[in-house]
């Protein structure tokens, strides 16, 4: 007996000590390190000025008296357009691969979206919306929705988090091209298609590379971010809405993703194969880390749990991702459901959320990307970051991209390190090194790590 209560308290003094180091350690982190769980949760296409165009002292849509003072042409009539409120909760946006990204920016006027959008089935059928015939859409005016915007009475919780958070009003799109180089550059700063698929030096740039398919796997094969996390032994997930479990995705099979579907009330959901890019990184597999990619069950339990990893992305199926013709309420409330996990995790003290939108969907904007290669930037899109440690009511005027998200996990957790071909250890052809761009900003900028962390603001999901 005498010996069983020794081991009871030899355990429960290392217990104890063990607390005590921790509690060390916490109160020894400052600035950016007292983040500890990055979560990037991607949406997808939507333009800055379609979502928060007329936030208040936001960069938004020019307007005097209320009235836009910007206006697009229209082919089809020979009328101006102006942004207007769109109450609608399903869009259908416009064609917006790289052709149709220098169309609309058209040269830094900013006035191709509708002549993009009016194409009609040729232009649709790029998205899959077979289901407008092109005079259904001419006679309806609905190829006009690319002009429309929401507000707080369609994204009350988008506009809340803007409000209560930080609002990054210049965060632009990697690349001026669609979801699938968007998704590649946000892991890897990079968008490329490989001449020889292990090879990381036959690598060249490509604002739109070869297509995922069944037939062609075409891997990746130059350096993504999970490869220096995994070296430096700091933990990541990616974790898919309604996608089969990590165990499943042997790299022969990993395109069989889009075929993971699930029936959600008579709306079959899937993740396609051009938003979950990982498991087509070579060295995802190389470094046996694909079962780091999970369902999205697996997201909820480690938050409940308190066990998030160090980086996080959240990629959502079809119906989740407000991609057109998905209802934007349904994303609002799959992204407010995600939010309010983490907000009631144990984690919730050291976590950052970066929620953005992957391109802009054909929607209307008014600010002309900046140039800083070949590939970019593209166009702009909402960026939101939401903390314990996020200045509230901010909003951040620097001009960022997806890079930033990059350099933010660089800096917190590898030391500064960068997807750079000189000092990564695994050289690829890539350019330049994205995350030292000198126009690019800092999201440090948007915390205050000086003040107490904040507490959870749990929104409802849904709305009448």
């Amino acid at each position: 007996m005498l010996q069983n209560r020794a081991v009871a308290a030899l355990l429960a003094g290392i217990v104890m000590l063990a607390s005590c180091d921790t509690a060390v350690v916490n109160a020894q982190e400052t600035g950016i390190h007292k983040i500890r769980h990055i979560i990037i949760i991607m949406q997808e296409n939507r333009s800055f000025d379609s979502y928060f165009g007329t936030f208040p002292g936001a960069d938004g849509i020019p307007m005097k008296n209320g009235i836009p003072t910007v206006a697009v042409p229209d082919p089809l009539t020979g009328k101006m357009v102006r942004p207007y409120h769109d109450t609608s909760d399903m869009n259908l946006g416009g064609p917006h691969n790289a052709v149709n990204a220098v169309a609309d920016i058209d040269g830094g006027k900013m006035d191709g979206f509708i002549r993009e959008s009016s194409r009609g089935r040729e232009g649709l059928n790029k998205q899959g919306m077979k289901d407008f015939p092109p005079k259904l859409i001419v006679k309806t005016k609905r190829y006009l929705d690319v002009m429309g915007y929401h507000d707080y009475h369609e994204i009350p919780n988008y506009w809340t988090y803007a409000r209560d958070y930080v609002l990054q009003d210049h965060m632009f799109e990697q690349i001026a091209s669609w979801s699938f180089p968007s998704h590649l550059f946000m892991v890897s700063a990079w968008s490329a298609r490989a001449e020889k698929p292990d090879d990381p030096m036959s690598c060249v740039s490509a604002l739109d590379p070869p297509n995922r398919t069944d037939d062609d796997p075409t891997p990746f094969a130059w350096t993504d971010i999970t490869y220096l996390l995994h070296k430096a032994g700091v933990s990541w997930a990616c974790y898919l809405d309604y996608g089969v479990t990590g165990a499943a995705l042997k790299r022969d099979e990993y395109l069989a993703l889009h075929t993971a579907t699930r029936d959600v009330g008579g709306f079959t959901a899937y993740v396609p194969s051009t938003w979950n890019i990982l498991p087509g990184f070579v060295t995802v597999h190389q470094d046996s880390q694909i079962t780091n990619i999970d369902p999205l069950t697996e997201f909820f339990a480690a938050a409940k749990a308190g066990t998030l990893p160090a980086v996080s992305w959240i990629i959502p199926n079809n119906k989740d991702s407000e991609h057109p013709t998905s209802l934007v309420s349904t994303g609002q409330a799959y992204v407010t459901n995600l939010i309010n996990a983490i907000m009631k995790s144990p984690d919730w003290d050291s976590c950052a959320i970066f929620l953005a939108w992957d391109d802009w969907g054909g929607f209307y904007d008014h600010v002309v990307p900046p140039h800083v290669d070949s590939l970019g930037y593209g166009l702009r899109v909402p960026g939101i970051v939401i903390s314990p440690y996020a200045k509230k009511g901010y909003i951040d005027h620097q001009t960022l991209s997806f890079d930033a998200y990059l350099k933010f996990i660089e800096d917190d957790f590898l030391g500064g390190q960068r997807i750079d071909p000189k000092t990564d250890g695994r050289p690829d052809s890539r350019p330049d090194v994205r995350e030292d761009d000198p126009g690019l900003g800092n999201l440090i900028h948007d915390f205050d790590f000086s003040q107490p962390p904040r507490p959870p603001m749990i929104l409802s999901p849904y709305h009448k």
